[in-house]
C-alpha cells in the first residue's frame, strides 16, 4: 500500500496525516517497511525523489530546480543526500550508471531484482545471508547508484517468475548481465545448460567446463551466483546425491527441484 502510494506520487513529502489518510499506523508501518526493504519509509520515498532528480538533471534541468523539486531548500543538504543515495554528487554525476531495485513477491518468499534498462544484474531472496554485501559489491563493481524503481528487465523477470511458479515456463528469456570472473561466468553459463528436472554434481560441472580438478572452485562459483533460479545453481548437488548448499536455503532448493520435475517441458514442434 505504501509503495503504491509513493509510486503514484513520488514527489510527495510524507507527514503523519498522510499515514492517517491511508488508515495506517505510522510507527508500525515504518518498522515493517524497514524490516521488509532494508531502508526506512522516508529513505525509500527520498530515494524515489532522488531518482526523479537524476532524470531531470540528465535531461538538462538546472541542479537548483531539481533540488527544489525534491524538497531541499539547502543546496548542500541536497548534494549530501544525493551523494548518499546515488554515490556521486550531482555536479560529478555525468553519465553515472543507475540501477533500479524492486521487491518481487514469489511463492517461495520475497525476492529483490536489480536491473538497468538493458539487463537483470541480481535476483535474490531477501533473506539470503550476506545480501547487503552482495548489493554493495554490485554497486561498487558497476560504479552504479542503486535506487528504488522498475525497468523493462525487472518487469520481464517478474512476469516470468509468475509463469515459472505456475508451472507454465521452464526457460527464462529476460536478458542477464553476469558480474563475475571469467571462470565464474564459465560455470554460470554451463549451469544454464542443465535441463529443468535434472541435476549435476560439482564434479560433473567441473569436468564439463574442462576443469575436472576444480570442483571446489565450481562450488564457490555456484555459491557466488547472484541470479537465483534464472541461473539454476539449485540444480547442482553433491556427488553422493545430497543436496549440498544453497544460498536461499535447502528447503527452497528441495522445493525448486521437485517443482521442476513436476513441470512438463514445453512442446517442441520439431519433434
Amino acid at each position: 500500500l505504501l509503495v503504491s502510494a509513493v509510486e503514484e506520487n513520488p514527489e510527495q513529502r510524507w507527514t503523519e496525516k498522510d499515514f492517517q489518510r491511508l488508515s495506517v499506523d505510522a510507527v508500525t508501518a515504518r518498522r515493517q517497511f524497514k524490516k521488509r526493504f532494508g531502508m526506512t519509509f522516508v529513505e525509500y520515498a527520498r530515494a524515489r525523489r532522488m531518482g526523479i532528480a537524476l532524470k531531470e538533471i540528465r535531461e538538462g534541468k538546472a541542479i537548483i530546480d531539481a533540488q527544489l523539486s525534491t524538497g531541499y531548500e539547502s543546496s548542500s543538504g541536497f548534494r549530501d543526500a544525493f551523494s548518499r543515495i546515488m554515490g556521486a554528487a550531482p555536479t560529478l554525476l555525468g553519465d553515472h550508471h543507475v540501477l533500479k531495485v524492486s521487491w518481487l513477491d514469489t511463492r517461495l518468499g520475497p525476492m529483490i531484482a536489480i536491473a538497468d534498462e538493458a539487463a537483470l544484474y541480481l535476483l535474490e531472496f531477501v533473506d539470503r545471508r550476506g545480501l547487503e554485501r552482495e548489493v554493495e559489491r554490485l554497486r561498487q563493481r558497476t560504479k552504479s547508484a542503486i535506487i528504488p524503481g522498475s525497468t523493462a528487465p525487472i518487469r520481464s523477470i517478474e512476469r516470468e517468475l509468475m509463469e515459472y511458479f505456475d508451472g507454465e515456463l521452464t526457460e527464462f528469456a529476460t536478458p542477464l548481465l553476469m558480474c563475475g570472473s571469467p571462470f565464474q561466468k564459465m560455470v554460470w553459463e554451463h549451469l544454464q545448460t542443465i535441463p529443468p528436472g535434472q541435476t549435476s554434481s560439482y564434479s560433473e560441472v567441473a569436468a564439463a567446463i574442462g576443469k575436472p580438478s576444480a570442483f571446489r572452485a565450481v562450488a564457490q562459483a555456484n555459491g557466488a551466483n547472484q541470479l537465483a533460479i534464472v541461473i539454476p545453481c539449485h540444480r547442482v548437488i553433491n556427488s553422493n546425491g545430497d543436496l549440498g548448499g544453497y544460498g536461499g536455503g535447502l528447503s527452497r532448493k528441495r522445493w525448486l527441484l521437485h517443482h521442476e520435475k513436476e513441470t512438463p517441458a514445453p512442446f517442441d514442434s520439431d519433434s
